[in-house]
């Protein structure tokens, strides 16, 4: 038998459109409340192959953070999900938004997926340890070696704004995307 259960998505700034004013279906896993403090996090990062050090607190102060959470590197789903926000990163940065991918991947891993898969528009961040997911609810419980599909939109107060889990890539994009854009609209002095 086939159970679908439905998780309503609460965004704290409004109901982003029809996009987000009815129940989306998704599978139910947990993660972060909206409303919630996000932890911060440092990390080693990989943008187009360049390794550096993300730091949540200094993207915070740029505008609004996309936070993703991907199983792993390569794999069909992590893939179309990269394209996906690179091929939208120039409205991402429209609207003042950072985004940044995380998972369990080694760096040297992502910086070929950075570069390839990610096109080099947007970074993606080494959690070999699994600390930052663990500390945003992201660790996948059929595979606790990997995360969930989950994706935070965070607000520069460090507030988390918008929650999505779904295994299946293609939600996640216009989603957040959404959040950032009606939160770019709110503050039009900070976007």
């Amino acid at each position: 038998m086939n159970k679908t259960i439905v998780k309503t998505v609460i965004v704290k700034t409004g109901i982003i459109g029809s996009l987000l004013a009815a129940a989306i279906a998704v599978p139910a896993y947990a993660s972060l409340m909206v409303g919630a403090k996000a932890p911060l996090f440092s990390a080693p990062a990989s943008l187009g192959g360049k390794e550096f050090k993300f730091t949540l607190a200094d993207a915070l102060k740029k505008g609004p953070v996309v936070l993703y959470f991907y199983p792993a590197a390569f794999t069909k789903g992590c893939t179309i999900e990269a394209h996906n926000f690179a091929d939208a990163m120039d409205q991402y940065t429209a609207a003042g938004a950072t985004v940044i991918g995380v998972s369990h991947d080694p760096i040297d891993k992502l910086d070929k997926f950075s570069d390839s898969e990610c096109r080099g528009k947007f970074p993606v961040a080494a959690d070999a340890d699994q600390s930052i997911m663990k500390s945003y609810d992201a660790v996948s419980s059929d595979n606790p070696d990997h995360a969930d599909r989950t994706s935070y939109v965070i607000a520069p107060t460090g507030e988390v704004l918008y929650t999505f889990t779904d295994r299946a890539p293609d939600q996640h994009v216009p989603n957040t995307l959404a959040v950032v854009q009606k939160w770019a609209k709110d503050h039009p002095e900070k976007s």
